[in-house]
C-alpha cells in the first residue's frame, strides 16, 4: 500500500573544509572535504493529499534545491520542515530539506528510485542551485564524512573518521555559500587539498579540527565572530572550529561551555537519512 505521507529524519552537517570541484554535469560536480553530522537536522514531512507549498518552521516559504528536485520527481506535494539548527548557519539545512523531499516523495508517489538515485537527485539540485557541494552526500550517510571523490553516487567515494561523541555549537549569523563557491575558489582549493591530506594521514575528530582551522585561516574564511571564539576555545584547551559556510563555530565535547560561552549541544549522527514514520506504510 502506497503512503499518503513519510515523514523524514535527515542529520545536519557541518563542513569543516572542502575543495570544489566544477562538471557541467551536476551529479559529478561536488567537493572533496570533510566534516560530521549531526543529531540536530531537519525532519521533513512530505503530504501528496495536502496542496503543493513548503513550509518551513511554520512559514511559507520556497527553496531552490527543493524545486529542482519536485521538478526532477514531477510531484507535487506539500512539504513541512523543522529545524533544530538555525538555517543558513552552516549545518546543511538546504541539502537536508533537498534530501527528505526526496526520499519522502519518492515514498508516497511510489516513484521507484533506489536510494542512490535519490542521493544523486538531491546532489544535483543542491548544486544547481549553488547551495551545496557535499552536504546531500554526507547527510546519506552520516557519521563523520570524508568525501574522497566529488558527486553523487556512483561518481563520488566517500569514506569517514571513526569517532563520535558531543558536538557543541554557537551561531553568530548567516554566510552566503553562493557567493564563496560560486567566485574564484583557488586558494579555497588549495587549503582544501592540504586539510584533506592531513586528515587523511590521521583520520581522528581531533586532527579534523586542526586541519579545518588551518583551511578556515588559509582560505580567509573566518569571521571576527568566529576567529575568537575558536581562540577562546583553544585557549581553554579545546577543539573547535568553523562551520562551513556559516558564521558558526563548532567545538568537540564540552569546548564551547569551557570556554565560558552558552552553546547548543547534541552528537554526531551514528546513521543517515531515515524515513521514520509514514501512515499506512511506514507504522
Amino acid at each position: 500500500m502506497v503512503p499518503e505521507v513519510a515523514r523524514v529524519s535527515v542529520p545536519g552537517h557541518v563542513t569543516g573544509c572542502f575543495s570544489v570541484h566544477r562538471d557541467p554535469d551536476p551529479q559529478i560536480a561536488g567537493s572533496r572535504g570533510a566534516g560530521i553530522t549531526l543529531t540536530d537536522g531537519a525532519t521533513v514531512v512530505v503530504d501528496r493529499t495536502g496542496s503543493r507549498d513548503l513550509e518551513l518552521d511554520g512559514t511559507k516559504t520556497t527553496m531552490a534545491s527543493v524545486e529542482h528536485v519536485l521538478a526532477t520527481l514531477d510531484v507535487e506535494p506539500a512539504v513541512q520542515v523543522e529545524t533544530a539548527v538555525p538555517v543558513g548557519a552552516g549545518f546543511g539545512i538546504s541539502g537536508a530539506v533537498a534530501l527528505g523531499v526526496a526520499l519522502g516523495a519518492n515514498a508516497v508517489y511510489a516513484c521507484g528510485h533506489t536510494e542512490n538515485d535519490l542521493v544523486a537527485i538531491a546532489h544535483a539540485a543542491e548544486v544547481e542551485a549553488s547551495t551545496g557541494l557535499g552536504d546531500v552526500v554526507a547527510q546519506a550517510r552520516g557519521g563523520a564524512p570524508i568525501r574522497r571523490e566529488p558527486g553523487a553516487p556512483p561518481h563520488g567515494t566517500l569514506d569517514g573518521i571513526p569517532a563520535g561523541g558531543r558536538i557543541e555549537y554557537v551561531t553568530f549569523g548567516e554566510l552566503s555559500t553562493a557567493a564563496v563557491i560560486g567566485g574564484d575558489t583557488g586558494a579555497i582549493n588549495d587549503a582544501g587539498a592540504a586539510a584533506l591530506r592531513t586528515i587523511l594521514d590521521d583520520p581522528t575528530l581531533s586532527a579534523f579540527m586542526s586541519a579545518s582551522r588551518t583551511f578556515a585561516r588559509e582560505a580567509a574564511l573566518l569571521t571576527p565572530s568566529v576567529e575568537r571564539a575558536i581562540e577562546h576555545v583553544v585557549d581553554a584547551g579545546g577543539e573547535a572550529t568553523m562551520a562551513m559556510l556559516g558564521d558558526t563555530v563548532v567545538a568537540l565535547g564540552t569546548g564551547l561551555s569551557d570556554a565560558g560561552y552558552e552553546p547548543a549541544a547534541c552528537s554526531i549522527a551514528h546513521a543517515g537519512v531515515q524515513i521514520e514514520a509514514g501512515s499506512g506504510y511506514f507504522s
